[in-house]
């Protein structure tokens, strides 16, 4: 048996990387047993006040942060931390070689009806060892991640990891406290017939967004020549994660709903972990035409559209954006 502990000691891993990616897994033990308790810890309903990005803030959102922004900075390792509950980053110890980003709980509208929620983390390398962290320091691209995964706490609680160049998923032992590994190159299939989208935001979205979704619906009887099925948890963690585990097609697009935001998922706490998870077991991500990994970010909260998944799905979408472009 492969425990996370045994996966993370080897001399292929910088130490400093698995003291915080250790840090982080262990809060999420923490949270994993809040969530099991549910109403009876107090940890639904709303805080009663709202996060930098506008939206109202569960009980729970507010504890998982604390409880990764207390650990973390404490880690001797770590020199700041950013989170997407937080209008700015924390420095924590200047001597630190990484900055951690994290989404404490990711699809918290969830918590209250007892579905899967997550938390997603990103790790990235620290430039100015020696003096504490700013905002700034954050503002790199995702493919210099070092590191990234989630936690989804689901009926078990599960942990996928890219550290190399390859995703691993590990579930928690619920009688040991291990996290166990379960799945040692996770792989996406290239085509798909599941995709995952708000589409109540249809009269949003821009047209080839609207030609591709048409075409899905129409199946066999349209131009794809295929039937596809409409999965959407409602949170993002969970979409990736069943992506994952056998495929498929995840998207928020652009759309004109609120010109302010030229999309809904934050690229430094999102779109950038997700994508290196989904590129390094063989899928794509994109904001619809370009590698999400490639943005240089101008803002730590900056948002972005997201279409990611099986590859050939991805580059069917990015064909009709060009496409449309063109005309």
């Amino acid at each position: 048996m492969t425990t996370l502990a045994k996966y993370l000691n080897t001399d292929a891993h910088d130490p400093a990387l698995i003291d915080v990616i250790t840090t982080v897994t262990e809060v999420g033990k923490t949270i994993s047993q809040l969530l099991k308790k549910g109403a009876l810890a107090d940890i639904l309903g709303e805080a009663g006040n709202q996060n930098v990005q506008g939206e109202e803030q569960k009980k729970l959102d507010v504890l998982a942060n604390d409880l990764l922004l207390d650990a973390l900075a404490t880690n001797s390792h770590c020199a700041g931390v950013a989170s997407e509950e937080l209008d700015d980053a924390t420095p924590a110890n200047a001597d630190g070689s990484l900055l951690v980003l994290f989404d404490p709980l990711d699809g918290s509208s969830n918590i209250d009806i007892n579905m899967a929620v997550g938390t997603i983390f990103s790790i990235l390398p620290y430039q100015r060892q020696g003096h504490m962290s700013e905002n700034s320091d954050f503002l790199q691209a995702g493919n210099k991640q070092l590191a990234a995964g989630y936690l989804l706490y689901g009926t078990s609680t599960v942990l996928a990891l890219t550290i190399a160049d390859n995703v691993v998923m590990f579930s928690l032992d619920p009688d040991t406290g291990d996290y166990v590994l379960i799945e040692d190159n996770v792989q996406i299939d290239a085509d798909t017939s599941e995709y995952a989208i708000n589409a109540s935001n249809y009269r949003h979205w821009r047209a080839p967004m609207q030609q591709y979704i048409d075409e899905l619906i129409a199946g066999k009887t349209g131009v794809r020549g295929r039937d596809f099925n409409t999965r959407w948890v409602a949170a993002m963690v969970g979409d990736v994660h069943r992506i994952l585990c056998r495929g498929g097609l995840f998207t928020y697009p652009f759309d004109t709903k609120d010109p302010n935001k030229a999309g809904k998922l934050r690229l430094m706490y999102e779109a950038n972990p997700m994508s290196l998870l989904i590129e390094r077991a063989g899928g794509a991500a994109t904001d619809a035409v370009n590698r999400i990994l490639e943005v240089e970010p101008t803002e730590i909260h900056q948002r972005v559209p997201v279409v990611l998944g099986s590859k050939n799905e991805v580059n069917y979408v990015a064909d009709l954006h060009v496409k449309h472009a063109d005309q």
